[in-house]
């Protein structure tokens, strides 16, 4: 049994998120499932310049279909760096969902 064979056993017993399991296709036909899909791949979508100080800390969907994100800097001190990104921020996650997805973005320490 190769190593590969091994890991796709250990996957297999672990329990799974439909997302989860289903992220993979749903990405290459340009599906966006959920808020749960933005948090699975934030580096992705953020690139490496916002990703490596910053990662995803809540994300809670209004009743009008936009997103309220928190985004929790690694170090307090790259806050003051977040908040002249917002835009940029802003307008990626907007690009990734395919419309105005996000309706406040805040940072938490």
């Amino acid at each position: 049994m190769s190593n590969q064979d091994k890991k796709i056993d250990q996957r297999l017993k672990r329990p799974q998120t439909i997302a989860g399991a289903l992220g993979g296709l749903m990405q290459i036909f340009g599906v966006r499932a959920s808020d749960a899909d933005l948090l699975a791949r934030w580096d992705d979508i953020m690139g490496t310049d916002i990703a490596s100080i910053a990662k995803l800390a809540a994300i809670r969907k209004n009743r009008d279909n936009t997103f309220n994100v928190v985004i929790r800097p690694a170090v307090p001190a790259y806050t003051l760096q977040l908040s002249y990104s917002k835009d940029e921020i802003i307008k990626r996650i907007n690009k990734y969902f395919g419309y105005d997805a996000v309706g406040k973005i805040s940072f938490r320490k």
